[in-house]
Parts: C-alpha cells; structure tokens; sequence
C-alpha cells in the first residue's frame, strides 16, 4: 500500500497518558463496583489496574526523559 506507514501512537508519551486516564476511569468504575458489592475478583481487578498504572508511570517517565523538549526554540 503506498503512503502507508505504522502508527508511532505506540511510543507517543500522549498516548501513555490516555491510556493512564482510561486506566483512572476504569479504576472509578471499579471503586464503585466494590463498594456496592465487595467481592475478592473486584478487589484483584483493582490490584491489577494499580500495577498497570505504576508500569505506565515508569513508562512515561522513560518516555519523557527520551523525548526531545517540545518547548525549545519556539520562543
């Protein structure tokens, strides 16, 4: 296919931080599950929406630290 070319989303620091809102989200979601309702699976489920955040938070920190500053030279 000419002109096609593979997303870069997958090492843009913006997409990490979407992903860490929906992540947020889901976590709200889950909060009110398991105050309604507290069960073990629900419970677990949170745990592993945790670990994704803190694995995303290393993430963004690598990335930005990588990533060119986007503020210089546009003064």
């Amino acid at each position: 296919m000419n002109g096609f070319s593979a997303s870069s989303r997958e090492n843009d620091h913006v997409q990490t931080v979407r992903t860490i809102a929906r992540i947020a989200q889901m976590l709200v979601e889950l909060r009110d599950e398991y105050v309604e309702r507290p069960r073990e699976d629900t419970l677990a489920q949170i745990e592993q929406r945790l670990d994704d955040m803190i694995r995303l938070r290393d993430d963004l920190a690598r990335r930005t630290k990588d990533a060119p500053d986007e503020d210089s030279g546009s003064l």
